[in-house]
């Protein structure tokens, strides 16, 4: 039985853990190996290694840390099929899928690798006779980042990438169901150039976490996750002096206007809301049908009748739930919808997969007739349930967003400039798209939930992520000539 290693100052180390959990393979709930719930000792040695390594770290040239992450693009390039393999195997989701979610966090890296022109300070001149001020963008010291199952390779390619090449060092706590992609992409990174001590990997669950969100030594912390594990990480991490920044639940909506283009709006409502099982957190789980849009209710229905649900390595379109507990949650909020009225007209439950009938398959899931009252419009479902609810006018769709706490995404399908510019500015929801149901920016941008979705200021990527990672100094000089040494000056005027 292979044993998930931690990442220790460089070493590849096993814990000295008595406790161990199950990571197993959706699709058959076969054992697959086992991680470890890293012990206190082993914590407090990640975060010391982390300490040392940041002394000499953050005083490594830019252009030497950049060519790390130039290298180490190139090496997730030339392994993508094995990590999608891999993600496939515990996380259950397709290779198509797979390889989409070690190719978004990809593109960070790859932002990364330009951060000598992103870490840039401000320099201005003779701000009074002789005196120049300037800021620098400084490294804050040993980071922490606290991952999801969901995408076990982009969400981590969030974090320690930006965290390291702005100076950082870094502790990494993936997801203990699902860990064995981002180990892999760790020994890229090492094998990449990251020297030892600046990115660690420590395991486990809430005792892992508690001890990110305590240690004195950790200056930040981010994470991505539930919305219940967000607010405790950002409340506790936030009482012991640190930076944090949480990602957390969402109820995306999309508003459909009679005028779309109907074939392209239907593929993309059914790719959006079902692939990965549902399990995103910018999964579009609510449609708005305006007006006589309405009446696309068989075609939606039809697009996801057509899915195929199997194994991941099967690459279909659906994979399993990551666990027995998701998918038992999922059938159970279906039931709810049933109890309190909307109208199921495609039920997903108790499907069995062929060769994998332990598997946690839920089909493509519809209810029509939801109301904002109901579990299933007030809680984020996480599998492939789509809402659908109806408004006689634009206004009124926004009304229903509006209304809803949560802003990580939202989407407009229509052929009107001006509906969609009213959408844009009326809504208040962190990222637009316009005929796009899943608007999550590229890094050159930032990722900018909002509302309940997000606790902190600064995304996780990006622009933001370079300022939530670093800490600005200002400097006022004057270099003193001859004549400037002349007289006392008592005054604050400079």
């Amino acid at each position: 039985m292979h044993h998930v290693q931690q990442l220790i100052n460089g070493q590849f180390v096993k814990s000295n853990t008595d406790e161990w959990i199950d990571i197993t393979d959706p699709a058959t709930q076969e054992v697959i190996a086992k991680v470890p719930q890293t012990t206190d000792d082993e914590i407090n040695q990640a975060v010391a290694a982390a300490q040392t390594a940041f002394q000499t770290w953050r005083k490594t040239p830019i252009t030497t840390r950049a060519r790390i992450f130039l290298k180490y693009q190139a090496l997730i390039r030339d392994h993508m099929d094995e990590l999608a393999e891999i993600l496939t195997a515990e996380q259950g989701k397709t290779i198509a899928d797979a390889r989409g979610d070690v190719f978004r966090g990809l593109e960070v890296v790859e932002h990364a690798a330009g951060i000598a022109n992103l870490q840039i300070g401000d320099f201005v001149e003779n701000v009074a006779s002789g005196v120049d001020t300037y800021s620098i963008w400084q490294p804050l010291g040993v980071c922490a980042g606290i991952t999801p199952f969901n995408f076990p390779a982009m969400i981590p390619l969030w974090m320690f990438p930006m965290a390291i090449a702005t100076g950082n060092t870094f502790i990494l706590k993936p997801s203990e169901q699902d860990p064995m992609v981002t180990m892999r992409l760790v020994e890229l990174a090492i094998e990449a150039g990251v020297p030892e001590g600046v990115l660690n990997v420590v395991h486990g669950g809430k005792a892992t976490v508690d001890a990110i969100c305590d240690h004195p030594d950790i200056k930040a912390v981010s994470f991505v996750g539930s919305t219940a594990v967000g607010k405790h990480v950002y409340e506790r991490a936030s009482r012991s002096g640190k930076r944090a920044q949480c990602m957390m639940g969402a109820k995306n909506h999309a508003v459909i206007l009679p005028d779309a283009n109907k074939e392209q709006t239907l593929n993309q409502l059914a790719g959006a809301a079902f692939g990965a099982a549902g399990q995103r957190c910018m999964a579009l789980s609510v449609v708005v049908l305006v007006g006589a849009a309405g009446e696309w209710i068989d075609d939606i229905k039809a697009k996801a009748t057509g899915l195929i649900v199997s194994a991941g390595k099967n690459d279909k379109d659906l994979g399993p739930l990551i666990s027995p507990a998701a998918k038992a949650r999922v059938e159970h909020l279906i039931g709810t919808g049933v109890e309190e009225g909307a109208s199921l007209i495609l039920d997903g439950r108790g499907i069995t997969v062929a060769g994998y009938e332990k598997g946690n398959f839920v089909g493509p899931t519809i209810f029509d007739n939801v109301t904002s009252d109901m579990q299933i419009y007030q809680q984020e479902i996480f599998g492939p349930v789509l809402c659908i609810m109806r408004a006689g006018s634009l206004d009124e769709a926004i009304e229903i967003l509006n209304a809803n706490p949560h802003g990580n995404g939202t989407a407009i399908f229509t052929q009107s400039g001006a509906a969609a510019h009213k959408f844009q500015q009326d809504i208040l929801v962190g990222q637009i798209g316009i005929n796009l149901p899943i608007p999550v920016p590229l890094p050159m941008f930032s990722f900018s939930g909002s509302r309940a979705s997000k606790l902190g200021d600064l995304g996780p990527y990006g622009k933001q992520a370079v300022q939530f990672y670093t800490q600005t100094k200002t400097v006022t000089a004057r270099w003193f000539d001859d004549e400037a040494s002349r007289g006392v000056n008592t005054t604050i005027s400079i």
